[in-house]
């Protein structure tokens, strides 16, 4: 099992997370389309790692994508983990914090800007800084 630079016990993420947070976060659960704060949220600023506090995402690279969750065309070189996720009879890749494991969403490649991509990406696990 790969090791992180931020490693706690489950009974230390569920202290410091709400309850929805350590669903999506450590559980790789999903917040209802439509539903994060920060699906249609554009405030110039930082999106950081709700678990860990690890800048992930700039405001420059969101974007509206319509489908219910936070979008960016890229993320912070080496901040993310790709992992190939096979779950409900898909093939997607997931995004995880690289600095403490934790799961953000997935990324895809139907992106509308240059990079291609789009990272879907639960409101519970980011947090905002201006």
């Amino acid at each position: 099992m790969k090791k992180y630079n931020i490693e706690k016990s489950e009974a230390e993420w569920k202290e410091q997370l709400t309850e929805e947070q350590y669903r999506v976060l450590r559980k790789k659960g999903t917040e209802a389309p439509h539903t994060g704060k920060y699906n249609l949220h554009f405030e110039d600023g930082e999106y950081r790692c709700a678990a860990c506090n690890e800048q992930l995402f700039e405001s420059d690279s969101k974007f509206e994508s319509g489908c219910g969750w936070p979008s960016f065309d890229e993320a912070i070189d080496g901040k993310i983990e790709y992992i190939q996720d096979r779950t409900f009879g898909m093939i997607r890749t997931e995004i995880l914090c690289a600095n403490c494991g934790s799961h953000l969403g997935h990324v895809f490649d139907d992106g509308p800007t240059d990079t291609g991509q789009r990272y879907c990406v639960n409101s519970a696990s980011i947090d905002f800084k201006k």
